[in-house]
C-alpha cells in the first residue's frame, strides 16, 4: 500500500540505500490505499527510480535442463521418459512443484528397490501431492464442506431454503475427486 511505498522511497534516499528487488505481475492497477492507478500498482515517483527487467517463461528444453541439473545436484538417477514426463508436469503446473517432485519420486523408487526413477514413480508422486491449481480446484469443489468458507458467505441466507439442493451437492462432492492431469499421465 501507499505507506509501504513511502517507506521504500525514504529508504532509497538514505546513505545506506538497500538494493531493492520488486517482482510483480500486475498491469495498470490501483495503488493500494489510494484511488490512483499506475503501471504495476506502483506510484510513479518510485517507478521512475526502478530498472524494469522483463521476463519470459522457460521453454520446454530450458525446463528440462533445469530439472536435469537439479537431479544431478540431488544425486537422483532418472530415466529419460520420467524426465520428459516431469518436464511436462513442470510446464503445466510450476517449476517449483516439479523440483519438489524429484526427491519424492526418488524415495518412491528407493522403496521399490530401484536405483532409477521411472515414469510410474513420477505418476505415484503426482497422485499423492497436489499442485496449487489442483488444490484450488479441490477447495472450490468442496468449499461447502469446510467449516470456514468465505466464498458463499453472502449466500448463507439462501442455503436455508434449498435443503434439497444441499443433499444433491453432498452426493456430487462425495463422488468427485481432484484428478491428475489426464494428458500428462496418458502421454507418460
Amino acid at each position: 500500500d501507499i505507506e509501504c511505498f513511502s517507506f521504500l522511497n525514504r529508504a532509497l534516499e538514505s546513505d545506506m540505500a538497500p538494493v531493492l528487488v520488486i517482482a510483480t505481475n500486475r498491469g495498470i492497477s490501483k495503488i493500494r490505499g489510494t484511488e490512483y492507478k499506475s503501471p504495476h500498482g506502483i506510484p510513479l515517483d518510485l517507478l521512475d527510480r526502478l530498472m524494469i527487467v522483463s521476463t519470459v517463461s522457460y521453454t520446454f528444453d530450458e525446463t528440462k535442463k533445469i530439472l536435469s541439473v537439479r537431479c544431478e545436484e540431488e544425486d537422483v538417477e532418472m530415466s529419460e521418459d520420467a524426465l520428459e514426463l516431469l518436464t511436462r508436469i513442470g510446464m503445466e503446473t510450476s517449476l517449483r512443484y516439479a523440483i519438489h517432485m524429484i526427491m519424492a519420486a526418488s524415495l518412491v523408487a528407493e522403496k521399490r528397490k530401484s536405483g532409477e526413477v521411472e515414469i510410474e514413480d513420477i505418476k505415484r508422486v503426482y497422485t499423492l501431492f497436489v499442485d496449487v491449481k489442483r488444490s484450488t480446484q479441490f477447495l472450490m469443489e468442496l468449499s461447502k464442506e469446510f467449516m470456514f468458507n468465505e466464498l458463499d458467505a453472502e449466500n448463507d441466507d439462501d442455503d436455508d431454503d434449498d435443503s434439497d439442493s444441499d443433499e444433491s451437492d453432498e452426493e456430487e462432492n462425495e463422488n468427485s475427486t481432484a484428478s491428475p492431469s489426464k494428458e500428462a499421465m496418458e502421454e507418460g
